[in-house]
């Protein structure tokens, strides 16, 4: 078993209470890590960053553009693992404003596109679903959304929350 890696994901809520949706990234199709995959802002943990909550904010920075000083900071959800990259994501949600008042950029090293999706049409694309990755077939959770399929680690902390919410 390999040694787990401290991670921290930013997941960006918008719309509260009225309407309210979050924002994912599409990362590239030619990454190392989670080519291609839909996915919260977010990655490793630098020496740097004060905690955790630091971490977050500064890779939805760096990711999409999301001036930290925005985000109004709520509470870390239960911790989520990645199987083959051995990856402990620690999620935390933050308020901002809608994505229309903000100028997010993807960074195009990383990102291939900025995702928004409403809680609504989040809950009613989920399903547990077969899938086959390399080679090996998993029963997981899913949202597929708009032709976007969210599985793994995000559906996990995806799935943390909207139960809460419930």
């Amino acid at each position: 078993m390999r040694s787990q890696i401290d991670a921290a994901v930013l997941l960006p809520l918008y719309g509260w209470p009225d309407d309210p949706g979050l924002i994912f990234t599409e990362r590239r199709a030619d990454l190392r890590r989670h080519a291609g995959e839909i996915s919260f802002p977010g990655g490793r943990k630098d020496d740097a960053d004060a905690d955790l909550a630091a971490t977050a904010l500064r890779e939805a920075d760096e990711e999409i553009g999301l001036d930290p000083s925005l985000v109004e900071l709520g509470e870390e959800l239960p911790t989520a693992g990645t199987f083959v990259t051995g990856y402990r994501i620690h999620p935390f949600v933050g308020r901002i404003p809608r994505p229309s008042e903000l100028d997010l950029q993807p960074n195009p090293a990383e990102v291939e596109t900025v995702l928004t999706f409403s809680l609504d049409v989040l809950r009613e694309g989920y399903a547990m679903r077969r899938l086959v990755r390399r080679g090996v077939p998993i029963h997981t959770p899913t949202y597929e959304v708009e032709g976007q399929m969210i599985w793994g680690a995000t559906a996990r902390i995806l799935g943390d929350f909207l139960e809460r919410l419930s």
